[in-house]
């Protein structure tokens, strides 16, 4: 199971696309990059967004409906309370590779700002 989050325009609901590929990556991802602002994140992350100090009782799922600039706070007091343990696994519910996907969502809302988090 996992999260598939993705910036989306406010009037259309489509995908939010940047100019040039990135290679952000998730539990899924282009091998060549991509220029839409969508991260899958594994669900084996989530008892660490949960936590009071992380991302509260909604977890990953507060940022949904939000700005992205309305987000990178949130993001960011999460990020800030996770720890740098991460794994070269990817699936490893570490806290450091859950901070690695906020910083990768965290990255999206500064390209796109005018985005609306939506997901699942």
């Amino acid at each position: 199971m996992s999260y598939d989050i993705r910036l989306t325009d406010p009037i259309t609901h489509e995908v939010l696309n940047v100019d040039h590929p990135h290679f952000m990556r998730g539990g899924m991802y282009a091998i060549n990059g991509t220029t839409e602002l969508y991260l899958n994140v594994t669900y084996n992350y989530s008892k660490h967004y949960y936590k009071d100090n992380v991302l509260g009782e909604k977890g990953i799922r507060s940022i949904y409906g939000k700005t992205g600039a309305q987000s990178i706070p949130i993001l960011t007091n999460a990020i800030n309370n996770l720890n740098d343990d991460v794994s070269n696994n990817y699936w490893d519910a570490t806290e450091g590779n859950a901070k690695r996907a906020l910083i990768q969502l965290k990255t999206m809302a500064e390209m796109r700002p005018d985005g609306i988090w939506d997901g699942d």
